[in-house]
């Protein structure tokens, strides 16, 4: 994986482009955008031909009121702002055949639905630690890549691939197609997370803490495993449990 990682080698922090064209213009160059903001009602065929770009790029974009561009900027924004990311994207199915090629078990990490940044940067952290391959976030409703998650991570978000995808549950399908099975690591269920082999190719699946893994991911999901939990407190932050079930991956791996 050392090509892969070395492309997400540092840039500047997070940086604004605004400006109607100069975002067109980004989006054309391949810039890695983190999300983009369009003043609400902004009509006209400049917009028009923003718009038919973004449909080919895997970034949220939000419609906002133009108070909220004001706030981002004090500049002529001309209702568009967009927020290069600190990091390369990566896409999944350019790794998984490099890690097989390489002769090694793929072992992943999907993030569905993590939005603090804070818990992005440890889990990172923690992941680059455990040898994880790769790790997916949805474009959607997934903690922005920025300082402070760079900063939690130590740095790691510059050396693991993170791959984002609007669909999480096709990117899931990939992996079982590619022969990875997939394991979500969830209190609903009875089986401990010692019960699955994670010897064998794996992407391990992490929920937000609060709605947990999406209902179309836990139905595909070959293991639903859960943490034992044997104190008065009953839950765990999920940076702590990431970590948890990636060593009794990393456990099983080095027997």
């Amino acid at each position: 994986m050392e090509n892969s990682r070395r492309s997400g080698r540092p840039k500047e922090n997070n940086e604004f482009i605004f400006g109607i064209r100069a975002v067109i213009e980004a989006v054309k160059a391949g810039k890695d955008i983190e999300s983009i903001y369009i003043q609400r009602g902004l009509t006209g065929g400049i917009i028009l031909e923003l718009k038919a770009l973004l449909k080919d790029v895997d970034a949220p974009v939000h419609n906002v009121p133009v108070e909220k561009l004001n706030r981002m900027t004090q500049k002529n924004h001309q209702g568009v702002i967009a927020v290069i990311s600190a990091i390369s994207f990566q896409k999944i199915e350019d790794i998984v055949p490099v890690i097989y090629e390489k002769g090694e078990v793929p072992l992943v990490l999907i993030l569905d639905g993590i939005t603090d940044v804070r818990n992005m940067g440890a889990i990172a952290r923690t992941a680059a630690c455990a040898g994880v391959h790769a790790i997916v976030v949805p474009t959607k409703n997934s903690a922005q890549i920025n300082a402070d998650a760079i900063k939690t991570s130590a740095g790691a978000l510059f050396t693991i691939p993170v791959c984002r995808h609007p669909n999480l549950q096709k990117i899931a399908l990939y992996l079982q197609d590619c022969g990875l099975q997939i394991v979500a690591c969830t209190e609903k269920t009875t089986e401990l997370i010692y019960v699955p082999d994670y010897t064998v190719p794996t992407a391990i699946v992490m929920g937000a803490e609060d709605e947990g893994i999406s209902n179309e991911i836990m139905r595909m999901a070959n293991h639903l495993a859960k943490i034992p939990m044997i104190g008065e407190i009953n839950s765990l932050n999920v940076s702590v449990s990431a970590g948890v079930i990636l060593y009794e991956a990393i456990r099983q791996r080095t027997l």
